[in-house]
């Protein structure tokens, strides 16, 4: 039951992501990765506040360049994902970044030297012989292309998933992990609106921006108590049904409709990442 919690942050994540699509079509990615990422911003500054009874001290770190590099892979990943998003069908931009286990597992292997059984290494060729699949010559060049995006968006969130790593052992606690994340993504795209130009929200805009930050705030919690009390490899199964939900999603409020090698390559991508979770044990899901 308390690792049923990853399938209500699924649900949410899921969620997050109509209401991304949503709004894509008045807002650029970076907008809506810094409306979604200065609502969490607010809302764990305020939790650290409350829980801690300081504004600042709580938040005095040893360890800023490693928050750095977290951020602004996380930064990316976010961005690209949501370009994902607005441009894919709503469960193909999910898949394709719940392709993160699968690079955490390649690049712990080459760059850290880790030596993972034969399981991890079958999950990776499964994985991305579902890539092929879905990432097919025979799309169009629009599609094509955001769906490259997507799948480094998997990348760069598998570097991000290094980096929490490296901040967990360097004794760092997660809500301060989440902190600097959320400032430094703000940040980010608060730039990248500054350089690029940015539409200002219309009175109609803002329950649906609202929105979109409440949920990924509310999967964001549901996802942490799952892993804080639940089994980690029940939890890292049951994260993949966010592909699921995203394809009902899809189809009922967006009337996607994938050819059956998308369902297939989509399938295999999804059995990669639950092998992978049983195979490796340190490969987290993605946000």
């Amino acid at each position: 039951m308390k690792s049923s919690w990853m399938l209500i942050a699924s649900f949410l994540f899921a969620v997050m992501g109509v209401l991304v699509k949503l709004a894509s079509g008045h807002f650029s990615s970076p907008e809506l990765v810094f409306y979604r990422s200065m609502f969490g911003l607010l809302s764990i500054y305020a939790i650290i506040v409350l829980a801690r009874r300081q504004w600042l001290a709580p938040l005095r770190s040893q360890y800023l360049y490693s928050h750095v590099k977290r951020g602004l892979s996380g930064f990316l990943a976010l961005v690209m994902f949501f370009y994902a998003i607005a441009h894919l069908p709503l469960a193909t931009a999910i898949t394709l970044n719940y392709t993160a286990p699968l690079f955490l597992a390649a690049i712990t292997a080459w760059w850290f030297r880790e030596h993972h059984g034969r399981g991890l290494l079958v999950a990776v060729l499964i994985g991305f012989a579902g890539v092929a699949i879905l990432l097919q010559p025979g799309w169009q060049a629009r599609d094509g292309q955001a769906g490259v995006i997507g799948l480094i968006s998997g990348f760069f969130a598998a570097v991000a998933y290094l980096n929490v790593r490296t901040l967990g052992r360097q004794g760092e606690p997660e809500w301060r992990v989440v902190f600097y994340f959320t400032l430094i993504a703000s940040l980010g795209a608060a730039f990248w609106m500054a350089a690029a130009g940015f539409a200002m929200p219309r009175p109609s805009d803002w329950p649906l921006l609202l929105a979109m930050g409440i949920t990924a705030t509310l999967a964001q919690l549901a996802m942490t108590r799952a892993y804080r009390l639940g089994n980690t490899l029940t939890v890292g199964t049951l994260a993949y049904s966010n592909v699921g939900f995203s394809a009902i999603y899809g189809v009922i409020l967006f009337g996607d409709r994938l050819p059956l090698s998308a369902w297939i390559g989509m399938t295999l991508i999804v059995l990669a990442g639950i092998v992978s979770v049983w195979a490796g044990r340190t490969v987290a899901p993605s946000e």
